[in-house]
């Protein structure tokens, strides 16, 4: 019993190219060295490997759709829409749900095992962040304030401004692929944010 090694290596490739060439346990081969564990073990190690690219570009492909949402969302809330009339209005709005629902219906998660705590820390850290969006047309430079604040809580390093200790303090209990998320997903606002506030400018 071995394990046929041959697969390609290349990152470049698909994961659908990869599936399809994954090793094999060779029951016939008697003359080898290792014993039937490591055998064993060493398949496992390749499969290993493969769920975690797999992960990662469903990850991608997931934060993908999430900047598509974010950019259908600011199309339609553009200061430009209040430069047509009513009827082109309204088809540019219907155009716009017509792509944002297409979009919707792609459903493509990577879950992450947590304990109960850290579900409840990544509940609290979704929840200042949610708020956040909500509060956006009230004081837009204040949640701008406050979004680099919790970016400031993610990072060793603080950009600019301070850091929100009650933000830290919830990431602190999250898991690291969720601290993960939760950076890329305020770096995402924050650049949604100064998007409008150039649109804003215009």
């Amino acid at each position: 019993m071995d394990v046929d090694q041959s697969l390609p290596t290349a990152s470049g490739l698909s994961t659908s190219i990869v599936l399809q060439t994954l090793p094999k346990i060779d029951e016939n081969l008697t003359h080898d060295p290792k014993t039937p564990k490591e055998r064993i073990l060493g398949l496992l190690d390749l499969l290993e490997s493969h769920v975690e690219k797999l992960r990662k570009e469903a990850s991608q492909l997931e934060e993908d759709r999430d900047h598509l949402l974010a950019t259908l969302d600011s199309v339609k809330n553009a200061d430009l829409m209040n430069q047509l009339n009513e009827n082109d209005a309204d088809d540019v709005l219907r155009y716009a749900d017509r792509i944002m629902n297409r979009c919707m219906t792609v459903d493509v998660r990577v879950f992450t095992q947590r304990d109960l705590m850290q579900e409840e820390a990544l509940f609290q850290v979704n929840h200042l962040i949610d708020n956040l969006v909500m509060e956006l047309k009230q004081d837009h430079e204040a949640v701008k304030a406050r979004c680099i604040s919790y970016v400031n809580a993610c990072s060793s390093v603080m950009v600019e401004g301070a850091m929100d200790k009650k933000f830290e303090s919830a990431l602190l209990g999250c898991t690291v692929d969720d601290q993960k998320r939760v950076k890329k997903r305020l770096v995402g606002l924050l650049t949604y944010f100064e998007k409008l506030r150039v649109q804003n400018l215009q």
